[in-house]
């Protein structure tokens, strides 16, 4: 793109460093600008309107221009801008937030502790985990069990739990003694006529092994997300979490759930949990809480994780954790409000109904040369883009043609992301079944235009 002198574009090259970004490239390519939202739609700054697929990232569950979330923040904002929960302070949004997370987790739980990010929440989790396990006179429990392709986030140790290698290398990671489980991708992962159930013993039967083999006195935890969700969409098996548990249930391991992008209805379900038949000891929540709205996350735990935290705070005298903007009223006020309208609008079952038209809508793009694999449940998806179905290859370059289809899918009209050759798919909840088929048609006008230029790659 051409960048005028003192443009925005340019302006963003000179002073801003973007996340997921090769910054070497952005200084050449520039950013696209994002002026404004509405519904599921985004407009850039010369007015060009794009399809949302991602739900900004995964999280715009309402769109974007929702008035009742805006009016909540200003209600808020007029009554209490800001107050903390330290030191025993409280204020009636965070107060009425945990009671309802309480209320709609799919387990029973018993507290929550508030953070402003997923990252923030995991590696809060991290602590409470090694906490808890002083607390109980296990000081040698202090090892972590996460999966190769998880996404936990990006903070030091929650990026550690991730299990992808471009969030670890050069950055040092993973810390010592978190450790990583086989991921639940059957169509990558499967052996040669090997059954889904039989894959899913076997990922059982080797976390089973790796627990042995570290010594099971010294494991505390298992995190886990219901679907991978930056690791490429990766919906398990369904025998798999069942699988799971007996084995973390067997060696009296916690189980905390990740849904930070299968919460709040994205699954068809209010929690991947239920989707899944996860019972967790702690859930992470975050993005579609507030629709993005506002930075805010959460901690839903249950008395088997709380007691031994409360009872090592009075020991010590204090729990000397926390975020400054935890439990923020404004963003409190604001998830309060998201979750009505969640409730009020039937968007779990909306996204129940509507998702069972997408994923079948984008299965029908299986017959399609590049198409290796359409995988998904609810509204969420990913199409596995391939040069070679039989050998479920892509080119010699990771990411060359799905890196090919987000960027053609953008100049269509459609924000998508790529995770190297998976084509994610994750639309706000309320879009409707004529933006879905615009959108599978836009998909597949850019796997046709597409299959010149991929015919020029070279095969991994």
């Amino acid at each position: 793109m051409s960048m005028l002198p003192n443009s925005q574009e340019a302006r963003d090259v000179a002073y801003q460093l973007h996340p997921y970004t090769n910054a070497r490239t952005h200084q050449q390519a520039g950013p696209l600008v994002i002026e404004r939202g509405e519904g599921p739609y985004v407009f850039d700054a010369s007015g060009k309107r794009y399809f949302e697929a991602m739900a900004g990232l995964w999280s715009v569950g309402l769109g974007f221009n929702e008035k009742r979330l805006v009016e909540a923040a200003h209600k808020q904002m007029l009554a209490l801008p800001f107050y903390h929960t330290f030191s025993a302070k409280s204020h009636g949004p965070s107060i009425d937030l945990a009671e309802k997370l309480v209320a709609l987790a799919p387990v029973p739980m018993s507290k929550v502790f508030f953070t402003n990010s997923g990252s923030e929440a995991n590696d809060t989790v991290l602590k409470l985990i090694a906490y808890r396990s002083n607390a109980l006179g296990q000081p040698q429990r202090k090892k972590i069990i996460s999966r190769m392709r998880a996404y936990h986030g990006v903070t030091i140790a929650s990026a550690s739990l991730t299990g992808l290698p471009n969030n670890h290398r050069s950055f040092d990671l993973p810390l010592p003694n978190i450790l990583h489980t086989g991921s639940p991708h059957f169509y990558k992962e499967g052996a040669p006529g090997e059954s889904e159930e039989a894959f899913a013993t076997r990922r059982a039967e080797e976390l089973d092994a790796l627990i042995q083999k570290e010594g099971p006195d010294t494991i505390a935890a298992f995190f886990g997300e219901p679907v991978m969700g930056a690791g490429g969409v990766i919906v398990p098996p369904a025998t798999y979490w069942d699988k799971i548990q007996k084995v973390l249930n067997k060696y009296d391991i916690l189980l905390v759930a990740d849904e930070v992008i299968c919460g709040f209805g994205r699954t068809g379900k209010m929690f991947g949990c239920e989707t899944y038949g996860i019972k967790p000891d702690a859930i992470v929540v975050s993005k579609q809480i507030t629709s993005s709205y506002f930075p805010l996350s959460a901690i839903i735990m249950n008395d088997r994780m709380f007691e031994p935290i409360a009872d090592e705070s009075n020991k010590i005298g204090v729990l000397g954790h926390g975020f400054t903007a935890g439990g923020h009223p404004v963003g409190s006020a604001i998830a309060l409000e998201n979750l009505k309208i969640i409730e009020e609008r039937g968007l779990v079952a909306h996204a129940a109904e509507l998702g069972a038209y997408m994923q079948g809508k984008l299965r029908e793009l299986l017959s399609h040369p590049l198409v290796g694999e359409v995988r998904g449940v609810g509204m969420i998806a990913a199409l596995e883009l391939v040069l070679d179905k039989g050998r479920k290859t892509a080119a010699a370059t990771p990411g060359a043609v799905g890196g090919m289809a987000s960027r053609m899918l953008q100049e269509r009209g459609v924000i998508s992301r790529n995770m190297l050759d998976a084509i994610a798919i994750c639309p706000p909840l309320i879009t409707t079944k004529g933006q879905i088929d615009e959108l599978v048609a836009a998909i597949k006008g850019v796997l046709d235009d597409m299959k010149p230029e991929v015919a020029k790659l070279t095969p991994a």
